[in-house]
């Protein structure tokens, strides 16, 4: 009878241990999908960083325009 124990022991262990290789792989996963992401992220925060530098410039154009024409408000 202690050996029927031990066995169903051994069983439950190899099947969390089981379990347990795929919630590591799960995870392996999501971190490289996290990674992704992130670099998504940081290239996205580049572009709108680029965009709105561009903007500024182009507001600076126009505002000087303005002015050569007498259409700002003083």
């Amino acid at each position: 009878m202690a050996d029927d124990v031990q066995s169903l022991i051994l069983e439950r262990l190899r099947r969390m241990d089981a379990r347990l290789e795929t919630i590591q792989g799960d995870i392996h996963e999501v971190k490289e999908r996290v990674g992704i992401l992130e670099r998504q992220y940081a290239n996205l925060e580049t572009q709108y960083a680029s965009i709105s530098s561009r903007l500024d410039r182009l507001d600076q154009r126009v505002e000087r325009i303005e002015r050569r024409l007498d259409l700002a408000d003083a």
